[in-house]
């Protein structure tokens, strides 16, 4: 719930930005997502996202790790598009996300769970990800199965429970298209340290 106020980043967080949290089996699926992704992308998205110049899966969760701003897209009943910003983790190979269950952008999901995602730092790195989105605490449902390890990462990094902020709904994206472009791969890798 980016801008709430609500929760403040929590010490546990740089300890927790350096563990990666995907399995081999994930890194590869999502290896295989990022290459189907750019071998159909358009003759114009290649020119730009091409050899030196895209981050393979293992490298893309090294560098977001942590909570990354998400500019979040939604669709309106009129078809029309809506972005919202929220902070978003990577975790086992989706980015995952929180807001009030009131929102407009919750109410959307409810009924077109399509989804846009995009991470953008500057000229230096663009994640871009389309696909669905699940609920992973529903109100009439079970939770998702992942979702006690997905809340206790949110909480550690947060140092509150996200429940704790009001009538919550986290969200995973599960893309069905993503891609990674760093200008320049090694300058950004240097940086971890």
């Amino acid at each position: 719930m980016l801008g709430s106020g609500s929760h403040a980043p929590h010490v546990n967080r740089l300890r927790q930005a350096s563990r990666m949290q995907e399995s081999q089996a994930e890194l590869g699926e999502l290896q295989a997502l990022m290459d189907d992704s750019l071998a159909g992308a358009t003759g114009h998205l290649r020119s730009i996202v091409r050899p030196g110049r895209y981050l393979t899966a293992a490298q893309l969760v090294q560098v977001i790790t942590g909570m990354c701003t998400l500019a979040v897209s939604s669709v309106t009943a009129a078809g029309e598009p809506r972005v919202a910003g929220a902070d978003g983790h990577f975790l086992h190979g989706c980015w995952v996300f929180s807001t009030e269950r009131s929102s407009a952008k919750a109410r959307q999901f409810a009924v077109r769970p399509a989804v846009s995602a995009a991470h953008l730092r500057g000229n230096d790195l663009g994640v871009f990800a389309h696909g669905r989105v699940e609920e992973l605490n529903p109100r009439a449902a079970p939770a998702d199965p992942q979702w006690p390890a997905i809340l206790d990462h949110l909480t550690q990094h947060y140092g509150s429970s996200p429940l704790s902020w009001g009538d919550v709904v986290a969200y995973r994206v599960r893309p069905h298209w993503m891609i990674a472009f760093a200008a320049d791969p090694e300058a950004l890798l240097a940086q971890l340290g």
